[in-house]
């Protein structure tokens, strides 16, 4: 299959059970694929392999002998490199972690292997998910394949760049203040940052305790539903980790969005922050498509966004600190300039800053419950500028904080990202879907909708 590259998750599964394709065949279609693009844009830090091979290896004799060890049986999956892979390095993209071998695999790392899936290699981010995208590190940044001159979004930078380039089909993102969904939007792919404690995030390098979310990205919304189906669950060993009913992600995603009630939150681009006319017209469009399916689409207010990332900014720069304080005191010269900048800022926090903001956050995450009293999901921009170019400082300190996504991380809701356009320089335009919170399922519905009405999740980056 010459265009194996370009299957989701559910095609690769058909492809193997009609024997049209096997996993060694695509694993090495995804390495020639990866050794002929990825000098360009650099979204893995590592590429195991002769581990990938070994295991498509045991796939394909399962798969012969009418066995399947789960669902992602025989599928390649590419890890941020900020969670642990048992015998590989998770180098956080830092100087500071270069020797750092995982003696274990991180929780979503062990799910994944129970359900049958291949490490493909671990992907790049911003050093520690905070600083970037920087020219001062070990590995050079992630680029976006739409426009290698361009920013692919960040932190899960490299996660959003392979899935955009048909190096991977599925991939892990982590999530403190938008970093699953700014490369989503950025690439034009899909990424879900779930409910706060859906996910372990035991195995996975902290930036905020309270803030970070582990999650998955994909070209396709069905494959983040079967992606989450393999993570979600609780873990005893994460304390934040919280015990639900199971249930499969994708059950309701054909079912439409005939009588559902969609919030619009208007208010965040366009008074609190504007946004790029291009942005807006992309949000609009989503509205009226959401509406031509059966949606009944409201205008929604919260608080302001202001008041969400200024609380935002507070308890990740003090939890941040926290984690870094040591490495910053002994060896400042270790990390990027851009991580030594907004990581120092946390040093600067008082106790009773961060307990202000950890009480202004339950107000906060009452307002968007009450939300939810009236709506069953919302609306709303994820970044308020395409994407600018990477080398361009300027334009990144402007726009990078030009976003509406870290609000969904202080108050924990499901939140996704997912293509809404094209710019008139050929470059992604995202949209954001929030939920309810534990309620993946109804906003995977809503996903499925506008993804099914439109056809921007068929467009490829010309790489």
């Amino acid at each position: 299959m010459s265009d194996a590259h370009w299957l989701t998750a559910a095609e690769i599964s058909a492809a193997y059970a009609a024997r049209h394709l096997s996993p060694v065949e695509l694993v090495r279609a995804l390495l020639d694929r990866i050794a002929a693009l990825d000098p360009r844009l650099h979204a893995f830090i590592m590429v195991d392999a002769e581990a990938a091979l070994d295991a498509a290896r045991l796939a394909e004799g399962d798969i012969a002998a009418g066995r399947a060890r789960g669902p992602l049986h025989g599928v390649p999956v590419g890890i941020k490199d900020i969670i642990d892979v048992a015998g590989l390095a998770t180098t956080c993209h830092s100087k500071l972690r270069l020797d750092h071998v995982a003696t274990a695999d991180a929780e979503v790392t062990a799910r994944l292997r129970a359900a049958g899936a291949i490490i493909l290699g671990k992907l790049s981010l911003h050093e520690f998910a905070i600083g970037g995208p920087a020219f001062d590190l070990p590995f050079p940044p992630a680029r976006n394949p739409w426009n290698p001159s361009h920013h692919p979004g960040g932190s899960s930078s490299g996660s959003g760049a392979a899935l955009s380039a048909g190096l991977v089909p599925l991939a892990l993102g982590t999530d403190t203040g938008g970093s699953i969904r700014n490369p989503a939007g950025a690439c034009g792919v899909v990424g879900l940052k779930p409910t706060y404690g859906l996910v372990s995030r035991r195995g996975v390098f902290p930036l905020a305790f309270t803030l970070d979310h582990i999650g998955p990205m994909a070209r396709s919304v069905a494959d983040i539903a079967l992606l989450l189906d393999t993570l979600a669950g609780h873990d005893p060993a994460d304390p934040g980790s919280v015990a639900t009913a199971s249930r499969r992600f994708g059950a309701d995603l054909g079912r439409g969005v005939r009588g559902l009630r969609v919030g619009f939150v208007r208010h965040f681009h366009e008074t609190d922050m504007p946004a790029d006319p291009e942005i807006a017209a992309a949000l609009d469009e989503a509205a009226r498509v959401l509406e031509g399916e059966g949606a009944h689409v409201q205008t929604v207010t919260l608080p302001s966004l202001s008041d969400f990332s200024g609380v935002q900014r507070v308890i990740m720069l003090a939890e941040s600190w926290a984690i870094h304080a040591r490495w910053l005191r002994e060896r400042p010269r270790d990390y990027s300039a851009a991580s030594r900048r907004k990581l120092m800022s946390g040093a600067f926090l008082s106790a009773g800053d961060y307990v202000c903001a950890q009480q202004r956050r339950s107000t906060l995450m009452a307002a968007v419950d009450d939300a939810f009293r009236d709506v069953d999901a919302l609306l709303c921009a994820s970044a308020m500028d395409p994407v600018c170019r990477i080398d361009d400082a300027e334009a990144v300190a402007r726009t990078y904080p030009r976003q509406a996504r870290n609000p969904f991380n202080l108050t924990g809701h499901p939140a996704l990202a997912l293509m809404g356009g094209l710019s008139r320089t050929g470059l992604p335009l995202p949209v954001q879907l929030v939920g309810r919170a534990y309620d993946e399922a109804t906003l995977l519905r809503v996903a499925a909708a506008f993804e099914r009405a439109t056809a921007w999740h068929q467009r490829r980056a010309p790489i």
